[in-house]
């Protein structure tokens, strides 16, 4: 019996023997995210590829571990069976009451319970502001006016700006800083006034501040509401301000010319539905392009009605041309081989178009082999010019870099590649160009490449998905968090001269310096600084 009772206490008795399946899962784990790190920084994978990897590798490894548990776990039963009520029980709590919010440029999630609303849904109606006494006039014009998407030359660079180099000692002077409604557009500044675009609720407005004090003078709203999870709320392009007038595009395709002095509709076109055109996941973010009397926007219709020109006075359509579908780069006018043209990155392609009547000069698949694909990844960046006949081209997504020599003889239009790189990887923002070397946020850090030859002379200072002005010999970075930095614009080191935080939300948005006035936003904030002015 004593021999008996003994067995069966050894019986009963737990294992102490080590769990081999989970150790093994976590070996496992750990090698898999050591891998995905060691990716991300020799540029195998992109930081958010690399990103959606990691959360997928751990999630499979939590899910892979709890089913071990319940099923195998070195407990009783009942243990077990409690444990994965109570899993269950939170999973569904979680499912019930979290929302993502949105991302990072790098796809790193952002939660709210989800009772709480948007942040835009809590702003209110705008009304007008300032001294009513005074009339906004856009017709107005100043040297320092940056009316339009990335600058008077619509190049992200500016010149003649003497800007102190250390701020330090005088900070930037903060005007004004205030909540404003979502979006991914930048402002355009004339004179003493702003105008953005934004969402509030269920309105998609275009909104004219005053520079000085943040004071709205008026609003123009149309019933849309544009919402993404991964892209985020509102309208994405930036405004266009022409002789008093002011032209946007709306997150899903409406055109509309307002009188700057009132914000009241002069005409008003939605050139998606009109073309028949799909427009991207992620919205419309075209800033349109004024060109003598035609807005041309990328409305992204087939059969030639890709690139379309509507008239400034009356909104009637002048032309239309290619076939390729929008991405979400903006129009640009430049001259190559001598002739001028209207370049515009499309889903799949680059074209260069004839600005008398659309059609199409010259077209080449950008990536190579995107026209053979079903589909393509999203085409931000703009193309830039880098002489008489090259253009340069950057885009994020894992692609690169590359320079075209674009050719022609009589009808005859060519390109040819000189290079191809895995620099220059621009997500959401687009390269400057100072004499000869070309400056860009490569996934978040920037970097500082030869044009001629593709060479990558530095890359230093991670400032996230932001955005980069070139203003004479200094590079205003503004980081994805809110961070103001100048930088050196030199290929010999990089030197970051400076910087400040300026603003809170994600900074996907580009910024726009009038004189020495800086106006930064991002999903949540709108904000005015006076930057310091250097020694004379």
């Amino acid at each position: 019996m004593a021999n008996a009772s003994s067995s069966a206490a050894t019986l009963a008795a737990p294992s102490k023997r080590r769990p081999l399946v989970p150790i093994v899962l976590v070996a496992l784990e750990t090698a898999a995210l050591a891998g995905l790190q060691y990716a991300e920084a020799a540029e195998w994978l992109s930081p958010a590829n690399a990103m959606l990897a990691k959360l997928s590798s751990v999630g499979l490894t939590l899910i892979l571990l709890f089913l071990w548990f319940v099923l195998l776990g070195p407990v009783a039963r009942a243990v077990r069976i409690r444990v994965a009520i109570a899993a269950a029980v939170l999973a569904a709590v979680g499912w019930a009451t979290l929302r993502i919010e949105g991302v990072s440029g790098d796809i790193v999630p952002r939660l709210r319970f989800s009772w709480s609303p948007h942040a835009d849904q809590t702003l209110g109606k705008i009304t007008s502001g300032g001294n009513s006494a005074d009339t906004v006039n856009l017709a107005e014009t100043t040297q320092d006016d940056y009316a339009q998407f990335m600058g008077p030359n619509r190049l992200g660079t500016l010149s003649g700006v003497a800007l102190a180099r250390d701020w330090s000692a005088a900070p930037p002077k903060q005007l004004w800083r205030q909540p404003i409604g979502a979006a991914w557009s930048a402002f355009s500044v004339v004179g003493p006034y702003a105008i953005t675009q934004e969402q509030r609720g269920d309105e998609e407005l275009i909104t004219c501040y005053e520079v000085a004090s943040g004071k709205a003078r008026w609003a123009h709203s149309t019933p849309v509401r544009f919402e993404e999870t991964l892209a985020g709320i509102g309208p994405r392009a930036t405004p266009t301000v022409v002789d008093g007038k002011v032209y946007a595009m709306g997150a899903k395709g409406h055109v509309t010319c307002l009188d700057g002095a009132t914000g009241k509709p002069l005409w008003q076109r939605d050139v998606v539905t009109e073309t028949n055109a799909v427009p991207p996941i992620w919205g419309k973010s075209c800033s349109p392009l004024i060109l003598d009397n035609l807005v041309i926007v990328s409305a992204g219709g087939p059969a030639g009605k890709s690139l379309v020109a509507l008239d400034r006075t009356s909104g009637k359509v002048v032309w239309t041309g290619g076939d390729d579908a929008s991405s979400y780069s903006s129009p640009v006018f430049v001259t190559l081989c001598g002739v001028p043209q209207v370049v515009i990155a499309n889903a799949k392609t680059i074209a260069g178009h004839d600005p008398a009547d659309g059609r199409v000069l010259w077209q080449e698949s950008w990536p190579a082999g995107a026209l053979e694909r079903d589909t393509a990844s999203p085409n931000v960046s703009q193309p830039v010019a880098a002489g008489d006949d090259r253009l340069l081209l950057t885009k994020g997504y894992g692609e690169g870099a590359a320079l075209w020599k674009i050719k022609h003889e009589g009808d005859t239009w060519s390109v040819e590649q000189l290079w191809r790189n895995n620099n220059l990887k621009t997500k959401f923002t687009s390269a400057v160009i100072r004499d000869g070397f070309a400056y860009a946020l490569d996934e978040g850090v920037l970097e500082c490449v030869e044009i001629d030859s593709g060479r990558k002379v530095w890359k230093r200072g991670k400032y996230g998905h932001g955005q980069v002005l070139l203003i004479d010999d200094v590079l205003l970075v503004q980081s994805e968090d809110g961070d103001v930095a100048l930088v050196e614009a030199s290929p010999h080191a990089y030197r970051e001269l400076t910087r400040f935080h300026a603003i809170d939300g994600t900074c996907w948005n580009p910024p726009a310096l009038s004189g020495r006035k800086l106006l930064v936003r991002s999903n949540e904030e709108a904000a005015c600084y006076e930057l310091p002015a250097a020694s004379p």
